[in-house]
């Protein structure tokens, strides 16, 4: 007889609301204002919407109603804008720090108009020090990840081999590490669009195109970690 072949079992995705009550959970269990955050963003719209009702339309129930559910619909959208922000830094929060953080941020975070890679342009074998590299309409960013004692030489390194073929183009310097005024992990995506408009959508490309034939490095270099694949801790 013929043997029958075992159909392999799929593990079944948890659901929609489940998995926000995991990322509130776990964004909780990371920062313990959070929750303060949470019942602010929601409390508050719905309190707008009751007091605009009362007084724009204390005669009339239906539009009272009408303030309420929109107060309450606001409130939703405020608290899943709140969350998402705060689970995004409780991630990196897990992950600040380790090689290839730089790079998770500038796979995951980084908003339309941006080209960059997860994996560095230039690494130190011993320290694990790495330097990133973005290209925006603010220009060339060089990120450096770790101490800057230590990447401000790579950094300038750098900046000269872009310089010898853009000779035009701004070249900024951030720093992500444990020195006083360097750029918080959750921060960096925001700090990056800051910088004034230089290069057009074309000009990105051709930049980015441009840099390209640098040549990738063949250094044993960290990939970029994945924030949402990263386990929260357990209670102890």
């Amino acid at each position: 007889m013929a043997r029958t072949q075992s159909t392999p079992v799929k593990t079944k995705e948890p659901g929609r609301l489940k998995q926000m009550l995991q990322v509130f959970n776990m964004t909780r269990r990371y920062d313990s204002t959070a929750i303060w955050w949470f019942i602010l963003s929601f409390v508050g719209p719905v309190l707008v919407g009751v007091i605009a009702g009362f007084i724009l339309a204390s005669d009339n129930l239906f539009g009272f109603l009408l303030w309420i559910v929109a107060g309450v619909l606001g409130g939703v959208l405020i608290f899943l804008i709140v969350l998402g922000r705060l689970a995004e830094k409780a991630a990196y929060s897990q992950i600040e720090g380790q090689p290839g953080a730089v790079g998770a941020v500038l796979k995951s975070s980084l908003r339309r108009g941006w080209t960059a890679s997860e994996m560095p342009v230039a690494v130190s074998p011993k320290t694990q020090d790495a330097v990133y590299r973005a290209v925006g309409n603010g220009g060339v960013v060089l990120i450096g990840e770790g101490p800057r004692s230590r990447t401000q030489k790579m950094l300038d390194e750098e900046r000269r081999r872009v310089a010898r073929i853009l000779p035009n183009v701004a070249v900024h310097f951030l720093n992500v590490g444990p020195d006083p005024d360097a750029v918080p992990l959750h921060k960096l995506a925001g700090r990056m669009n800051r910088f004034k408009r230089n290069l057009t959508k074309a000009e990105i490309y051709a930049v980015s195109s441009r840099l390209s034939s640098l040549g990738k490095n063949t250094l044993p270099i960290p990939k970029g970690i994945d924030p949402t694949k990263v386990r929260s801790a357990r209670p102890r």
